[in-house]
C-alpha cells in the first residue's frame, strides 16, 4: 500500500490548505492512501481532498470523536506512546491528553501497527519549524529517512508559484517510487 501523512499547523493559511485539498485529491485518485489526525488546518483539508474523490484514508485520534471525527483509529496501542516518549523533548512534562495527541503521531507516520511507514510526508509548518503535533510528527519522520515537502519552507507565496512547484516535486517524487 502506497501511503503519506498529510499534516500541519492548525495555523496553516486558507490558501494553503486550498492547496492541500487538491493534493489530498490528486493522491487519492493516484492511489495513494491518506495517513493524518484530523486536527483542524492541514489535516482537515487533506481529509477533504480525500473524501471529495472517495479515496482511502487511516485517521488517528487521540480519543473518540475528536474534532467530530468518526473514525475508529483511536490510539491505544502502548508502543505508540512509547515511540512518542522516545522522540518528544520534554514527554515528562505532558498531560495524558496531551501524551494521547503526540502517540497518535506514532500512527500517522508508521501506521496501524506501527511497522508500515509513510512514504513521503507532505506538511505546512510556520516559517519551515514544525512544533507540537507536526513537529513531533516531523521528528519521527526524520529519524526513518521519510521525504518531508514543507510547503512552510517556500518563499514565496502565491498560490500559483507554491502549486507549481509542489505539484512537480511531488510528480517528480512519484516517478522515483
Amino acid at each position: 500500500m502506497r501511503s503519506y501523512a498529510g499534516i500541519g499547523s492548525r495555523e496553516t493559511p486558507e490558501i494553503i490548505t486550498s492547496l492541500f485539498e487538491e493534493i489530498g485529491a490528486m493522491l487519492a485518485i493516484q492511489g495513494y492512501t491518506l495517513r493524518s489526525g484530523h486536527a483542524k488546518g492541514a489535516d482537515q483539508a487533506f481529509e477533504r481532498g480525500c473524501d471529495k474523490v472517495g479515496g482511502m484514508k487511516e485517521i488517528y485520534l487521540p480519543w473518540k470523536r475528536f474534532e467530530g471525527s468518526w473514525s475508529n483509529l483511536i490510539v491505544n496501542d502502548s508502543r505508540a506512546f512509547e515511540i512518542a516518549e522516545k522522540f518528544h523533548p520534554n514527554w515528562s512534562r505532558l498531560s495524558e491528553g496531551a501524551k494521547r495527541l503526540q502517540a497518535r503521531n506514532s500512527h500517522q507516520i508508521l501506521g496501524q501497527e506501527l511497522s508500515d511507514p509513510v512514504d513521503f510526508v507532505i506538511c505546512w509548518t510556520k516559517n519551515g519549524m514544525g512544533k507540537g503535533g507536526t513537529g513531533q510528527a516531523l521528528r519521527l519522520a526524520g529519524h526513518y529517512g521519510i521525504p518531508i515537502i514543507d510547503i512552510g519552507k517556500v518563499d514565496k507565496y502565491e498560490i500559483g508559484i507554491i502549486k507549481n512547484a509542489v505539484m512537480e516535486h511531488i510528480g517528480g517524487f512519484f516517478n522515483t517510487i
